[in-house]
């Protein structure tokens, strides 16, 4: 790979092909969030809802959109960043990306790129929907679409290292499916974590899923269950571990050369 200057052009090449791939399936992409989002608060909020409690002063149907929009986000990041490194690798094309006049930071650039703005389109349809269903309001808007660009960003440079990771498609689905779904089930998505009795309170502070979630529920209510500041710096050390993973990675030549 080229290590000079900043190659734009192959950048925008590959962004392109990637969000070109994406359109092909944009119905589907976009009908998927809207009927998850639906089904979510007619469980919820027919079923449950008009049996819970506010959460800290909050309905309880506002109170979840926060963390049911980053369910989507984690998944949907890590699903599309690792697919869209991963697919060269399937079909043999890795190598010629490998040679080409294009640097390793160049290459994650482009692909995480492509897939964080993937995922914040659908994040946005998925708050978006929510709207139809309850009054949402945002107390930080700008700070909101930095948290959710920043987590969205942590979790397509998680999905990279995993699409490298992978030897097959069965294993894309590995992490995501029996690791972050249920830390996110139990990361205070759709409870606050201070409704929780000792010693699980204690223990659910282990899972780094509440300080993303709790972060991203501040930008919207003004309450959180934990510091925004260790929100900040657990959602950065995500992003550094993701980093310093993938510079290994490229150093190494870790199943890119197999």
């Amino acid at each position: 790979m080229r290590n000079g200057g900043f190659n734009g052009h192959g950048v925008l090449a590959i962004y392109r092909f990637e969000m070109a791939r994406a359109l092909r399936t944009l119905w589907q992409s976009l009908v998927t969030p809207v009927i998850t989002t639906a089904l979510y608060f007619v469980v919820f909020g027919a079923a449950i809802g008009g049996r819970m409690t506010d959460m800290q002063g909050i309905s309880f149907g506002a109170f979840i959109v926060p963390g049911l929009t980053l369910l989507s986000v984690f998944m949907q990041s890590i699903f599309n960043a690792s697919f869209g490194i991963y697919f060269p690798k399937f079909t043999g094309t890795i190598y010629e990306l490998l040679s080409a006049p294009i640097s390793s930071l160049e290459v994650v650039l482009a692909y995480v790129g492509s897939a964080a703005t993937k995922s914040m389109v659908l994040a946005l349809v998925t708050l978006a929907t929510a709207t139809l269903f309850v009054d949402v309001r945002i107390e930080h808007p700008a700070l909101m679409i930095l948290f959710l660009l920043l987590i969205t960003t942590a979790f397509c440079l998680m999905g990279f290292v995993i699409g490298i990771w992978a030897k097959n498609f069965e294993q894309l689905q590995i992490i995501p499916m029996l690791i972050v779904t249920p830390l996110t089930f139990l990361g205070g998505a759709f409870y606050s974590v201070s409704a929780l009795a000792e010693p699980w309170r204690t223990v659910t502070l282990f899972n780094p899923v509440v300080y993303l979630v709790s972060g991203f529920r501040w930008t919207f209510f003004g309450t959180a269950d934990v510091p925004v500041l260790a929100s900040v710096t657990v959602m950065l050390a995500i992003i550094a571990a993701c980093l310093t993973a993938i510079i290994w990675v490229f150093k190494t030549g870790y199943r890119l050369k197999q």
